[in-house]
């Protein structure tokens, strides 16, 4: 081995081990090697952001607003809070946070993606910041909640994320990530499976949705295929210094992690 094989393989054994995604060969479609999952995650949403919300509405992947909501509330959110939505998207989860802080509180919508977020801001006027999990640009305990909706598994290191999260957060701030999972049983993954990959590119087509859009449901589904286990998320939660940790499911597939930052 020559002596930048030897140097790069120990790097890309700890980029793996702190990654939201297990190996798959499925993935290889989209990107050939870790370094180059940001740069192609990015292109495939800003290539379908104009079309990501009629497909979300065909599909109710992300379960519809009002779960969303519940979510939201369930976790702790309240009015007059200051809110920070990382990958926000084009703003559905940001849109049912900024419903219940009202007019009194602050809500952030934090996404690389700069084709999601001009689809966020025909929507929303809030404040928007163009970057990832992994690097907030925002100082020290700045708001009180953060929230992530469906897009854990697309970040490239989880103990960065969530050390992020938590530097963000004001003492006793909170967290919460909703999540897609996995069902547990194989009838459950078949079921999902054939959703994502057989009905959905046909419900896709007669709302005339773009191939690009089409492209993202199939990666939805291999990235989901793909995640480490709950227990993975909630042990780098915890080591980035959560408190309170907890994780409940849904039906099933939906996931809410929990955490809130020490109030000391």
């Amino acid at each position: 081995m020559s002596d930048s094989a030897s140097r790069t393989a120990p790097a890309a054994r700890a980029a793996a081990a702190h990654s939201p995604l297990q190996a798959d060969p499925q993935l290889q479609r989209y990107f050939s090697a870790e370094g180059e999952r940001r740069a192609a995650t990015r292109e495939l949403f800003d290539r379908a952001a104009s079309g990501y919300d009629r497909a979300e509405s065909i599909t109710a992947l992300g379960s519809g607003a009002w779960y969303r909501r519940r979510a939201l509330q369930r976790c702790g959110l309240k009015p007059g809070m200051a809110v920070l939505d990382a990958a926000a998207g084009t703003g559905l989860v940001a849109r049912e946070a900024q419903r219940i802080i009202g007019d009194h509180g602050r809500l952030i919508a934090l996404d690389p993606s700069s084709g999601m977020l001009a689809e966020l801001r025909k929507k929303l006027s809030v404040e928007t910041l163009e970057a990832g999990a992994e690097a907030i640009p925002l100082p020290e305990a700045e708001v009180d909640f953060v929230s992530m909706g469906y897009a854990l598994r697309h970040v490239a290191d989880l103990d960065q994320a969530f050390a992020e999260y938590l530097r963000v957060l004001r003492p006793g701030g909170r967290v919460c990530v909703m999540e897609i999972t996995r069902p547990q049983s194989a009838f459950g993954r078949q079921m999902l499976r054939f959703y994502l990959r057989a009905v959905v590119p046909v419900l896709s087509r007669v709302a005339r949705c773009s191939a690009d859009v089409s492209l993202l449901w199939e990666y939805y589904w291999d990235t989901i295929q793909a995640a480490v286990p709950p227990e993975r998320v909630l042990e780098a939660m915890r080591r980035a210094g959560f408190e309170e940790v907890d994780c409940a499911l849904t039906l099933g597939v939906f996931r809410e992690y929990l955490g809130r930052k020490p109030a000391h």
